[in-house]
């Protein structure tokens, strides 16, 4: 049978990552705006008291800047993608383009305008948008004012912000999501949630809090969407990845039950509507007393989402043994599974992780999944005659497409669609690195933002459209 008639084949971005212009047009600063490059970058937007200097005083190199200046290049970037035959592609809105300090008395019109550019574009070409609305790219001046999303008052600005796009890009946009990778405001809570909180492995009170209150804004948002745009999908996001206990020792099996449910306990609420019991006696028991408004358990009933979608990268394993080190690169920790190979940045590549986590979401929320991240970060080297030999990547992609498919084929689980991340080179998230690349479109710039912003293709470019043009039977 392979993919569906429909399914919706394309590629990812998100706008701290692309597309520069980082205070063009009236735009605001951002949270990712004040992160800085290099390679203590993650230490750095983990550590709250770094983050405060950083804010107080803003020198260095900042690489969202410039990033790959999609704000002026997103026609010719665009045309590219419909030369692969993209039928959708997954962006996302700059939340301080629309709103600069996200309390503004009336949104910035030249913010809204070039929204409106970008997706009658992505409609000249055929193109479906699928557009994030929240991005780890929350305004910086709510940092500094609220300490983001620590503090209730992000959730009526949020819903403002929300209903403002639903309202401007009703006829152009049919399928949103709520906020990126939204458990992780667990471990990076500043780029997740915008909130400077000391040792939030410990001091987990604000940390929650700033998680319940994206969800009440997120089933807010979905409200709103169903409300403003009729027909319109709208979902979640999360940082998914397969766990394994690392032995068949029951302390391993208990600990990997434990890790999924501090993973997926997020897209719980956000799909059936409410805390699961498991999260409430967690509250319970380690002291949590979230500020929860009154409206709040039939606003989370009433906001579930239309679907799950998900980033998946690598899959980890649960170990009760202390002795055993975290893989490294592992944003999530686990020990390194000895079956597995790695990435030139540490991230194990499983693919058969990926449909065994289809089955496992599938089964969970019963509701059809969306694959809005999935690439591989590598060093790519230009040859003499300006080619790009990725084959590599083309060998990670077509694995993880057709284990995707046999999910698809033989297992009945029903997706939406595939966009693998960065399909097109952009700033890493976690490392500020030009030089770990995911694209399909090669970006002549360099991890100092030196470079002629040059587009070319890439071989995995002409594959990706032919997989594209035989609807994934040609792998």
């Amino acid at each position: 049978m392979g993919f569906p008639k429909g399914f919706l084949w394309g590629g990812a971005i998100a706008a701290n990552q692309a597309e520069g212009a980082y205070l063009a047009d009236g735009k605001g600063l951002s949270c990712a705006d004040v992160v800085r490059g290099g390679k203590g970058r993650f230490a750095e937007m983990t550590d709250a008291g770094a983050m405060r200097k950083i804010i107080a005083d803003p020198t260095g190199f900042f690489p969202s800047h410039e990033a790959i200046d999609f704000y002026h290049h997103y026609k010719e970037d665009i045309a590219l993608f419909a030369e692969m035959g993209f039928k959708t592609f997954r962006t996302s809105i700059a939340w301080s383009r629309i709103f600069p300090n996200g309390d503004d008395a009336q949104p910035n019109e030249k913010g809204l305008a070039f929204y409106d550019s970008l997706f009658d574009e992505c409609r000249k070409h055929g193109i479906e948008p699928l557009v994030t609305i929240s991005h780890y790219e929350s305004p910086l001046a709510l940092t500094t004012k609220y300490n983001g999303w620590a503090s209730r008052e992000l959730i009526p600005l949020f819903e403002r912000y929300a209903r403002t796009v639903f309202a401007r890009y009703q006829d152009k946009v049919k399928y949103w999501l709520t906020f990126n990778e939204i458990n992780c405001t667990q471990f990076a809570p500043f780029l997740g949630a915008g909130a400077l909180i000391d040792n939030p492995a410990e001091n987990r009170q604000p940390v929650y809090q700033a998680s319940h209150n994206q969800l009440v804004a997120s089933a807010l948002a979905v409200k709103a969407c169903h409300e403003i745009i009729p027909g319109a999908k709208i979902g979640n996001m999360i940082a998914a990845m397969m766990i394994y206990p690392y032995t068949c020792r029951p302390e391993d099996v208990w600990l990997k039950t434990k890790e999924e449910r501090n993973t997926y306990f997020y897209s719980d609420v956000q799909a059936r509507g409410s805390y699961p019991a498991y999260m409430e006696r967690f509250f319970e028991r380690e002291r949590i007393a979230l500020e929860r408004g009154p409206d709040d358990a039939r606003i989370l009933r009433e906001g579930t989402v239309d679907f799950i979608s998900f980033s998946y990268y690598m899959s980890m394993t649960a170990s009760s043994d202390p002795a055993l080190a975290g893989a490294e690169g592992n944003l999530f920790g686990g020990a390194k599974n000895p079956y597995l190979e790695s990435s030139e940045w540490g991230w194990q590549i499983d693919p058969l992780g990926l449909r065994t986590l289809l089955n496992f979401l599938y089964d969970r929320y019963q509701k059809p999944l969306f694959i809005v991240e999935n690439g591989l970060g590598a060093k790519d080297v230009v040859e003499a005659d300006g080619s790009i030999n990725d084959d590599y990547r083309i060998n990670y992609l077509r694995k993880h497409i057709q284990a995707m498919e046999r999910a698809i084929d033989e297992d009945g689980v029903e997706v939406l669609g595939y966009t693998p991340w960065g399909c097109i080179d952009l700033v890493s998230a976690s490392t500020g690195e030009m030089s770990k690349r995911y694209g399909f479109i090669y970006v002549d710039k360099d991890d100092e933002g030196k470079g002629t912003l040059a587009r070319s293709r890439k071989k995995s470019f002409s594959w990706y459209k032919e997989v594209i043009e035989s609807n994934g039977e040609k792998v």
